[in-house]
């Protein structure tokens, strides 16, 4: 091992500070097992996923000790972590697992290294394998690799800066989750389980609100026109989206025709996807005049009858009831179409409790938006720091 850096601020190998872990298998042992996520690092799998992700044949997999280094793939979108929880578990045999040299470098201080632009830029550049998800770097590359290293009380000063604003950037979304639950809320007092109609207000098939047309299909290799394009992996779990900067772009030989536009108040469904559970998830889309298109994953529902407000339906469909109604309960379907979509009865209660209803929307999405604006800042500032701390 390398002897103690001679100066604050000294840039050294990362093989000077890690090494490779004596590998230790489950075997016949019982361990929590462990997950590596892109943002939330390592985690346990009993928390994080509903079903059990890992094979049910664990013995092969690797011991994790606490503050062990994990290195996974693909890692040029940053999936190496420590190991932070106080006891040890078990992780994929594919993972490789590195001791750290705390004497000379604080975990936490490693782990914001190694997130950072210029460690993630070295990834990049230095990756092998032809298959993106398994792209990896050698263990000699990664040793090679050169990180800042401060004296320990300069990294400990800095993984406080760093945490603190994460701990704003969590509180406020918190907020957020918060608000989006007080809309769902009461949506819940004023109109109920949609799919129940307790309050029995007539009800209208959702094609009848309005026209649906699917989604364009495009080839990856189209030039000359770049277009902002609502996909499935814009969706997330927004209920609306205003304007196009947030959602992603596509490149075309010619002018979509005039009806693949997307205008103020269509709702988008995901229409076809990999992951079932995305399917039927909706939102609605307020581009503010801008061309937008959609992509052919997507169904559009454009509202054409004025016995709802679009608040009103969008937290309507959003209800665990209605998908139901869409797809029956405990259907195996990864394809939405418009005779499923015919099958949704939407309750039309009287305008004047959804004009209530979205008045309400309204002052709480002015918060969100505040809220909102709040989070990207401290991103801002948390990017502009590693930028300044680690590169």
């Amino acid at each position: 091992m390398a002897a103690k850096p001679r100066f604050d601020g000294e840039w050294v190998r990362l093989g000077e500070l890690i090494s490779k872990a004596k590998s230790k298998r489950c075997g016949s042992e019982i361990y929590p097992v462990l997950s590596m996520t892109m943002h939330d690092g390592i985690v346990e799998q009993a928390d994080r996923f509903k079903k059990k992700i890992a094979s049910r044949d664990t013995s092969s997999y690797k011991v994790v000790e606490p503050g062990q280094l994990v290195v996974g793939f693909p890692i040029d979108e940053g999936v190496i972590y420590v190991q932070n929880y106080p006891y040890p578990g078990i992780m994929s045999p594919a993972y490789n697992v590195w001791d750290i040299n705390g004497d000379l470098i604080d975990p936490a201080y490693l782990e914001l290294v190694l997130h950072g632009p210029k460690s993630m830029a070295y990834y990049a550049d230095k990756m092998r394998g032809t298959t993106a998800r398994r792209r990896s770097l050698t263990a000699d590359n990664l040793c090679a690799m050169r990180v800042p290293l401060p004296s320990l009380e300069r990294q400990r000063r800095v993984v406080h800066l760093f945490n603190t604003v994460k701990d704003e950037m969590a509180i406020a979304g918190r907020v957020v989750e918060a608000l989006d639950q007080l809309v769902k809320s009461r949506f819940a007092e004023m109109f109920g389980d949609p799919a129940e109609n307790a309050m029995s207000w007539d009800s209208i098939s959702l094609t009848s609100l309005g026209s649906c047309k699917n989604g364009m299909n495009f080839k990856s290799r189209e030039s000359g026109i770049e277009l902002p394009c609502l996909g499935v992996g814009d969706f997330k779990d927004r209920a609306f989206i205003n304007g196009v900067s947030e959602i992603g772009r596509v490149t075309l030989d010619s002018m979509p025709a005039e009806d693949y536009f997307l205008r103020d108040g269509d709702i988008v469904f995901v229409r076809s996807n990999g992951n079932k559970e995305l399917v039927g998830r909706c939102l609605a889309v307020f581009p503010d005049g801008e061309k937008a298109v959609y992509s052919g994953f997507c169904i559009r529902l454009r509202v054409e009858s004025d016995q709802v407000r679009i608040p009103y339906l969008i937290w309507a469909l959003r209800h665990p009831s209605m998908r139901r109604q869409m797809f029956g309960r405990g259907a195996n379907v990864q394809n939405l179409n418009q005779k499923m979509m015919a099958k949704v009865m939407i309750p039309i209660p009287p305008l004047s409790r959804q004009d209530c209803f979205l008045d309400f929307a309204v002052q709480v999405d002015k918060s969100r938006f505040i809220v909102q604006q709040q989070i990207e800042k401290l991103q801002m500032l948390y990017d502009s720091l590693a930028q300044e701390y680690f590169s």
